[in-house]
Formats: C-alpha cells, sequence, structure tokens
C-alpha cells in the first residue's frame, strides 16, 4: 500500500509511450482538476539520450574530471556503459502529467565526491546528476547547489598553541577589529548614545526629500532609523573614536549636516520589490537568476541582502500564510493502483511454454539483443519492427527503467568502437532504423538486406559530351570555385538538342561524335595547329634518378629563409630571391633581367596606380608549404597563350626542363619593355 502512495518531492516513473523508456520526473504538486482527476505538476529530468551529441561529449569530459578528482575505482566497460544509464540532468522546466500515468518511484540524488559510482549500479532505482540541462538553450551547467566536501574545499586548521606558548601571530593582518568589549564606558551610556543615533537618523530623513516621499509618517521614519543599519554605524562610530562619547557625538553630525544611514530596504522602490517577489515566485532562492532575468541593475550582494531583510517584514509573513493556507486545500499525496494491462510490445501469451523462441511474425532462432539470452518467459519487441529485435522480460524492465540494454551492442553504438570512440553511448530508436544490429545469425541479415539500398550517382553520356561541347557556357573552373553559383542549364539544353537527338537510338561514343559534327556542331574544342608527336620515353630506373637528383640538388645547408615574398603590400626595391626545391630555379628573360620568384618582374619604385592589386584569402601558416608564393604576371600569361596544350602539360610535369617559345614580330607602334628585340632566337624560360 505504502509503495503505491505518492507524496510531494518524490521521484516517479511516469510512462508515455508503451515502446519508449520510462520518463523521470518529481513531483512538485498534485492537482485536481475539474473532472475530478489528478494531474500532477513536475520537474523533468533527462537522460543521456534526450540530449545531443556535443552535450553527450561535454558530459563524458566532466565524468572523466570527477574520476580524476574523486579517485575512483577502477570500472569495467560494462559498468561505464550501465553506469551512464544511470546519469540524470536536471532541468528548470516544469509540466504536467495524468497522475495515473505514474509507474513506480525511484531515488536521484545529487553527486558528490564522497560518493563511489560503483554504489549506483548496486542499487535499483538510484540515479544520479551533477549537471543542469537547458532545454531551450540547449546548454551543460555545473548544478550550483554542489557540496564542496574534500581536501579542496576545506581550511587547514592549525595545531593549538600550548597554554604557555604565546601567539606570535600579527593580529591587524589577520583580522580587523570592529568592537572591544572591555571598554570603558557602561552599558547605560552605549544604549544612551545609540538613542542619540536613532534620532539623528530620525532627523536625517525629516531633511532628505527622497526619504520623506518614502516615508511620509514621523512614525515611519522612526521605524526605518531603527534598522540595524543605524545600529551599527553607531557602533562603529563609537570604535573609531576610542569609546570617546563627545567626539562620536560630532562625528554623528558633522559640519555638512546629519549623517543618513540607508539599507537595502530603503533604497529599493516598491516596484522593485515587487519584482523581486515575482522572481522569487518563479525561481526560489536562486540568486543569479533572479538577477539576471528580472533586476538586472542590481547587485548579487544586494539581491540577497535585499532577500534577508525582507524576511523580517510583515509582507512576508502573509505571503507564507497564504501559501500555507493554499497547500492545505491541495492534496498532499495520491494513491495509484499497480498498473497491470499487458504491454502492446509483448509477442508470446504469458500462458504459453516458456522457454520457446518465435511467436507470429517472428523468426525462430533469435535470441535477447541485450543479454543474448535464448529462453525467456516473456518476450518484447524492441526496436523499429523491420529489424524483429527482441528483449527478454528482465531486459525489457531494465530498458524501460533506464532507457538503454545491459550491454552495449551494435545498435548502441558497439560498432563504433563502443561508447568512448563516439559522441554517445547509445542511441534513440529513430537513429537505429539507420543501421544493422548485431547479427547473429544469416536470417537477421536477410532480413535487413532489403531495409539498405546502395544509390550511386552516375554521369550520362549526355552530360559528359555536354562538359566537352558548351564548355564556355559551363566554365566548368569558374563553377568549382564557386559551387553555389547557378549555372544556365537551359543555354545548355539548347546547345545540346542535337546531341540529344543522336542519344535517342542506341549507339557507341564514337558514333555520337561522329553524327555530332555530321549534324554542323561547331562547339567542339578546336585542334592544336602542329599535330602532336607522340614519343615513348622509357621510364628510367630508381637508382638513377636518385643518382640525377643528387647531382642537380647536393645536399647543403639550410639558410635562413628571407621575409615572404607580398601580394597586395608594394613591392621591395631591392630584389629578392626566393629559395629553389630540388633543382627549381627563378625565371630569367632572354635580356638578362632577372624575374622574382613569384614571377613578377621587379620594378624601380613603389607600385603604379596602374597595377591591379590581387586580392587573395589570407592563407593559414600551418598550412601553408613554403612562405614562398608564385604569382603569374600579365607578361607571364601572354608567354602562357604561346604554348599549346600539350606543351603546357609537358612543363607542369617537368618543371625543371627549360620551355622554347617561339614568339611573333612585335608591330614596330608598340614596345615590349622586357622581351627582346629581335626574335630570331627562341626565349627560353626556366621554371
Amino acid at each position: 500500500m505504502a509503495a503505491n502512495m505518492y507524496r510531494v518531492g518524490d521521484y516517479v516513473y511516469f510512462e508515455n509511450s508503451s515502446s519508449n523508456p520510462y520518463l523521470i520526473r518529481r513531483i512538485e504538486e498534485l492537482n485536481k482538476t475539474a473532472n475530478g482527476n489528478v494531474e500532477a505538476k513536475v520537474v523533468c529530468l533527462f537522460r543521456r539520450r534526450d540530449i545531443s551529441g556535443n552535450l553527450n561529449t561535454l558530459a563524458d569530459s566532466n565524468a572523466r574530471e570527477f574520476e580524476e578528482e574523486s579517485k575512483q575505482p577502477t570500472l569495467s566497460e560494462q559498468q561505464k556503459h550501465q553506469l551512464k544509464h544511470r546519469e540524470l540532468f536536471l532541468s528548470r522546466q516544469f509540466e504536467s502529467l495524468p497522475a495515473t500515468h505514474i509507474r513506480g518511484k525511484c531515488n536521484v540524488t545529487l553527486l558528490n565526491e564522497t560518493d563511489v559510482l560503483s554504489g549506483y549500479l548496486d542499487k535499483e532505482d538510484c540515479f544520479f546528476y551533477s549537471l543542469v540541462f537547458d532545454p531551450v538553450q540547449k546548454t551543460l551547467l555545473a548544478d550550483q547547489g554542489e557540496i564542496r566536501v574534500g581536501s579542496k574545499y576545506q581550511a587547514e586548521i592549525p595545531d593549538m598553541l600550548a597554554e604557555d606558548e604565546s601567539d606570535t601571530r600579527v593580529q591587524e593582518k589577520l583580522e580587523t577589529k570592529v568592537w572591544d568589549p572591555d571598554n570603558q564606558l557602561k552599558d547605560s551610556q552605549i544604549d544612551q548614545f545609540l538613542v542619540v543615533a536613532r534620532a539623528v537618523g530620525t532627523f536625517a530623513r525629516a531633511l532628505d526629500c527622497s526619504s520623506s516621499i518614502r516615508q511620509p509618517s514621523l512614525h515611519m521614519s522612526a521605524a526605518a532609523a531603527s534598522r540595524d543599519i543605524t545600529l551599527f554605524h553607531a557602533m562603529d562610530t563609537l570604535q573609531k573614536n576610542g569609546y570617546d562619547l563627545a567626539k562620536a557625538m560630532s562625528t554623528l553630525v558633522p559640519q555638512g549636516g546629519p549623517v543618513l544611514c540607508r539599507d537595502e530596504m530603503e533604497e529599493w522602490s516598491a516596484s522593485e520589490a515587487m519584482l523581486f517577489e515575482e522572481a522569487l515566485e518563479k525561481y526560489g532562492k536562486d540568486f543569479n537568476d533572479i538577477r539576471q532575468d528580472f533586476l538586472p541593475w542590481k547587485s548579487l550582494a544586494s539581491v540577497v541582502q535585499f532577500y534577508y531583510m525582507w524576511k523580517t517584514t510583515d509582507r512576508y509573513i502573509q505571503q507564507k500564510r497564504l501559501k500555507a493556507a493554499e497547500a492545505d486545500s491541495k492534496l498532499k499525496q495520491v494513491y495509484i493502483p499497480t498498473y497491470t494491462k499487458p504491454n502492446p510490445n509483448q509477442i508470446m501469451v504469458p500462458g504459453s511454454k516458456p522457454g520457446m523462441n518465435g511467436a507470429a511474425g517472428f523468426q525462430k532462432g533469435l535470441s535477447c539483443e541485450s543479454c543474448h539470452t535464448a529462453q525467456s518467459p516473456q518476450w518484447y519487441a524492441w526496436g523499429p519492427p523491420n529489424m524483429q529485435c527482441r528483449l527478454c522480460a528482465s531486459c525489457w524492465i531494465y530498458w524501460k527503467k533506464y532507457g538503454g540494454l545491459k550491454t552495449p551492442t551494435q545498435l548502441e553504438g558497439a560498432a563504433r568502437g563502443g561508447s568512448e570512440s563516439g559522441p554517445r553511448g547509445h542511441m534513440t530508436r529513430q537513429e537505429v532504423q539507420g543501421m544493422s544490429p548485431f547479427t547473429r545469425n544469416e536470417g537477421r541479415a536477410k532480413l535487413l538486406a532489403k531495409n539498405r539500398q546502395t544509390f550511386i550517382l552516375q554521369t550520362t553520356k549526355l552530360t559528359r559530351v555536354a562538359r566537352r561541347v558548351c564548355e564556355d557556357i559551363l566554365q566548368p573552373r569558374r563553377a568549382a570555385r564557386r559551387p553555389y553559383a547557378s549555372i544556365n542549364a537551359n543555354a545548355v539544353k539548347a546547345e545540346c538538342m542535337p546531341i540529344h537527338l543522336c542519344f535517342k537510338e542506341p549507339s557507341t561514343l564514337f558514333c555520337v561524335l561522329t553524327k555530332c559534327v555530321f549534324l554542323g556542331m561547331t562547339r567542339l574544342p578546336k585542334a592544336t595547329k602542329t599535330p602532336l608527336k607522340t614519343k615513348i620515353i622509357p621510364r628510367p630506373s630508381l637508382a638513377s634518378i636518385v643518382k640525377d637528383l643528387a647531382i642537380s640538388a647536393p645536399l647543403k645547408l639550410k639558410a635562413s629563409r628571407g621575409p615572404p615574398t607580398p601580394i597586395n603590400r608594394n613591392q621591395a626595391t631591392q630584389p629578392r630571391v626566393g629559395q629553389g626545391l630540388l633543382g627549381k630555379r627563378g625565371f630569367d628573360s632572354a635580356t638578362g633581367v632577372p624575374y622574382p620568384a613569384n614571377g613578377r618582374p621587379y620594378t624601380s619604385g613603389l607600385r603604379t596606380s596602374s597595377q591591379s592589386v590581387i586580392k587573395r584569402p589570407k592563407m593559414n601558416q600551418g598550412e601553408a608549404p613554403n612562405p614562398v608564393v608564385f604569382v603569374a604576371t600579365k607578361d607571364t600569361r601572354a608567354l602562357r597563350k604561346h604554348l599549346t596544350q600539350s606543351e603546357m602539360r609537358r612543363a607542369a610535369r617537368k618543371p625543371h626542363l627549360p620551355v622554347r617559345i617561339k614568339l611573333p614580330p612585335p608591330p614596330r607602334s608598340l614596345a615590349m619593355p622586357l622581351l627582346p628585340s629581335s626574335t630570331s632566337e627562341p626565349i627560353v624560360l626556366e621554371d
């Protein structure tokens, strides 16, 4: 009978789905609805399966730090797996659920440094939490109510002094004396001085315009002057003046007027007090949230001081009485009978012969997904229906209570290396649908083969031909640099319409190209003027290659590299020579004018306004293989146009060989300052 009685403050299981694990909630209120049903206002607690993978990674790092600080005993992989099922995350989220959905009690505690994690595995229905989850912001934060116990937070108490030993410490450096009980004044004299201090405080409030508005009557001003802030100021004045009443009197009323001392109760306005009461009703004594959401212009110390002063007022006593009367009208406890209805996920009739595998619609030979047992008095369908997975009776109860399986399987991330390799140690039911389960026989693999369909994106012949024929429209290099830009598909389709007509009948690629030329296609790339000469070059052996490299680039001591060549800055007046790599040499023109390592000719001064500034993205120093950057100039691009496509490819494959270019004679009206006047001799470029 007591097990089915649920009270406010209990941690309970709620069932919202017959196949999903129980929800763990804490009962805050029990309310009776108009139709006679009982609803429970509960605080939500979340499991690891309810948060994202990034937050699971953060929770794993927090767990490792806790194990290192508290020096926990070593756990096995299975114990670590099951321990993640016992971890919960507290939240500030409330919801209302029917009390009839309660399925039992559980115990949830705040994780302490003195706790042993393996002790939670030995107890049934026992959970712990150490982090707070915000469902709106999707964040995990440490709980502010953490009990700080341990050597890290405890004070070191010195040894007690002996009877004849004197304390050599300087007390003024350790603490500040604010009152001396062994003073020369009598208690009656001190009381008289305190009365004078209250009278001065009342007079000061009468002179202050803001105080006269807040305390319009004399007795309200006298009550405010009798608060602790006035008494503390009077006693502090006596201490500073050496308990001389004459000096203390003059300090209370200086030359400019009486001293006015106010506490937080007087500093706060009525509207701010109303906001504080509203925030206190919502957040409780969570002063950080109260200050952040309701009173951001107040300091945390001011909020705390106002709270303890507010507790001494009649307003607090009145609200306390109202809450007590409201609590009396609410339910204190509710009785929920044991839920005995059969679960829809049962795949065997309870009265059938125990230990038999299989049921209607299930293959024989299947075992429990968690413990792999083949005999159980009751079987339950688990996971997606097309996978035909099931659990035994004990593993089903474990799944419903703890939200996972006893042993890590492929469905829960074992295929990814266990819970340590992936960000999540287990998966939800939706994630399971995309993965194959723990295969134990051929029958299950056949069932799953139908659910995994492989698709391949294969380029058609028409698309491949369009890339060649409509290269000027497609601009593959430009499209590769700007993949987000759209391509004019209609223009490509219009140009490739004759090709599309050729493809209607089956034919080979050679026949298609022949038909395209026959139809008058003029968009095919132009062939080179000079026919390509093929020459078979025998591949030298590895020993000869190493020998040639050693001769062309002997080992030398590494010299300090100069500063990198600027791209968007003005060129330096002095030429800089880049360091070569395995025989690479800088550009040399026919007239002997050297080119720098970046391919840009040297200038005698700063960059002129006619020269365009090349804007390039900043390169990460860790990713840059060499600080030298090669930038092609206009002259270099002009020389490249005189090379055929085959010569360009040959020069790219063999950058150490010189490139010979035969330039046509330039017109007499144009002057080329960097090229020789006579072109009878070929220009040799070394890249």
